[in-house]
């Protein structure tokens, strides 16, 4: 904890400031690669392509491809998980992964076409050992006629090869998912030296708890706490003057170096909470429900980061021991040194430009230390409509070591 920095609110890209991020993408709306234009002209009329209905809320990047990934939360999300060339045109169309076939899934499905086919993806996580985790929640048109297609799971692609590695499938048997549960992240556990004994963690938002899933072992478990449930205040939001409320539960995770045990401190919170907190790994991946109560301390509270500082994603920074969150109600970047308390004081808004964009969704840092920000106009898609007109999605960048510069957070 010493040697922990946090940075909180990475949600814009810099104007006025000394950091200026990189837009690497921008799009008004989004369309794909299609096998022919036929396909592209029949997935119109069978409703499986409603092109105002895409909208992405997840990244990750790897060499030249940069993930996007994008849940069916309306009917016509004709592909759930895609990449652009990082070298590509700004606007280029997004390329379905592995291809348009195992994406191209109805929304009235009853089942999966293939092992390989994707329904839907809020959140990926690219691993050290060249591996692409996908958290696919099996649910068609979520807020619609909210189709479970199949059960959620995890599926492994090898990044190298684009071949699926392994999929595993939670089980309701198992208490890994409940009734209405909805996984919206994922982080991945593992060492470049020992690939095969990977651990991911699949946050339920909905139902909150934590999944945790044994690559060697092939088995799930479930984990709840009460750390892990919303606060009610900051279920609250404003984006750029809408008002909304949403009940979401434990999103954000942040995994840190290992320690000396072995093991890593994982950082998480709620979306709707503006408290962090932290927990070893050691106690997750050796989780017995049994043991609850004597295991309840082993998660601890580090503070609040003050009102209206709700986020959606974190990532853990080891070069510099930072981690940095996105922010969805405040356009800005700030931070927390931990030799200080963590209170409101110590957790300044550093930078601020709200002109760019009103919703961060997502940021990945890759392995050459930038940072990768995704960020959309969620609230307006669910309760008004976007405008075609205007740019409505971005992905930017910047390096790590750039935003903490000249900050407590350095």
């Amino acid at each position: 904890m010493n040697t922990l920095r946090i940075i909180i609110a990475l949600s814009i890209a810099a104007t006025a400031t000394a950091v200026t991020l990189n837009t690497n993408f921008a799009w008004k709306q989004l369309d794909f690669v299609w096998d022919s234009p036929e396909q592209r002209e029949n997935a119109i009329k069978d409703g499986q392509f409603i092109q105002a209905h895409n909208v992405p809320v997840g990244v990750a990047r790897w060499k030249n491809k940069v993930f996007v990934s994008m849940p069916r939360w309306k009917k016509g999300v004709a592909s759930a998980l895609n990449y652009v060339d990082v070298d590509g045109a700004p606007d280029q169309p997004l390329k379905p992964y592995p291809s348009m076939a195992d994406n191209l899934v109805p929304d009235a499905a009853n089942e999966l076409p293939s092992n390989r086919s994707i329904v839907s993806v809020f959140r990926v996580f690219v691993d050290v050992c060249d591996r692409l985790w996908v958290q696919d929640s099996g649910i068609a048109d979520v807020f619609g006629a909210r189709n479970e297609i199949t059960n959620p799971s995890i599926a492994i692609f090898d990044l190298n090869t684009d071949q699926l590695i392994h999929r595993h499938f939670f089980t309701k048997t198992g208490n890994a998912f409940k009734e209405n549960s909805f996984f919206g992240n994922i982080v991945v556990e593992v060492d470049k030296d020992n690939c095969d004994d990977a651990y991911a963690y699949a946050a339920d938002v909905a139902r909150p708890g934590i999944v945790v899933y044994s690559l060697k072992q092939d088995a799930s478990w479930r984990v709840e706490h009460l750390y892990f449930h919303l606060e009610p205040l900051a279920g609250i939001f404003n984006v750029s003057g809408l008002d909304f409320q949403w009940a979401d539960g434990v999103l954000g995770m942040a995994l840190s170096e290992p320690r000396p045990d072995g093991y890593r401190t994982m950082y998480f919170h709620a979306f709707s909470s503006t408290k962090e907190f932290s927990v070893s790994t050691k106690v997750l991946r050796n989780w017995k429900p049994e043991n609850m109560r004597e295991l309840f301390y082993e998660f601890k509270y580090l503070g609040d980061r003050g009102p209206m500082t709700q986020a959606t994603s974190s990532y853990y920074d080891p070069e510099s021991k930072a981690v940095f969150y996105t922010q969805v109600c405040r356009d800005g970047v700030g931070c927390w040194n931990t030799n200080k308390p963590y209170t409101v004081e110590n957790n300044p808004l550093v930078l601020n430009d709200p002109t760019n964009f009103e919703f961060t969704a997502d940021l990945k840092l890759d392995s050459e230390g930038t940072l990768w920000v995704l960020t959309d106009k969620l609230p307006r898609y669910f309760y008004m409509t976007l405008d075609p007109d205007v740019i409505n999605f971005r992905i930017m960048s910047v390096k790590a070591k750039d935003v903490i510069a000249g900050t407590t957070c350095e």
